[in-house]
């Protein structure tokens, strides 16, 4: 015969499904979810601090200066030839002008650390 489920069994069961559930969903945010939404916030942030003379590629991996920044859209020139093109502001990839300032923000805070530091050493 087979045994009958009591309702304290079939509930025990539910909880644990539930409990595993809320698990699962928590993973998926903290792993897949949170992490996209960080990455294209500092690319929105990337975008809309475009300024002329940024040294930027696109996605399509075409290099150049920004020479003029509208709305929503940007104009780059590129190479020696000085050819001009008009991309909206999404077609962009990377911005190495404000990746050279932020490493050299860096660099400039951890000489400054490393010089407190040793002014502390030598005050002792």
């Amino acid at each position: 015969m087979l045994p009958i489920l009591t309702g304290t069994a079939a509930g025990g069961g539910m909880t644990s499904t539930v409990i595993m559930l809320v698990v699962m969903v928590a993973v998926f945010y903290f792993m897949l979810i949170r992490p996209e939404n960080k990455r294209k916030k500092e690319q929105e942030n990337m975008r809309s601090s475009l300024k002329e003379g940024d040294k930027i590629t696109t996605i399509g991996g075409i290099t150049g200066t920004i020479v003029s920044v509208k709305d929503d859209k940007f104009v780059l020139e590129t190479g020696a030839d000085q050819v001009r093109i008009e991309f909206a502001k999404w077609a962009l990839s990377t911005n190495e002008t404000a990746t050279e300032n932020a490493k050299a923000e860096a660099k400039k805070r951890q000489e400054e650390k490393a010089k407190a530091k040793a002014e502390k050493k030598a005050g002792k």
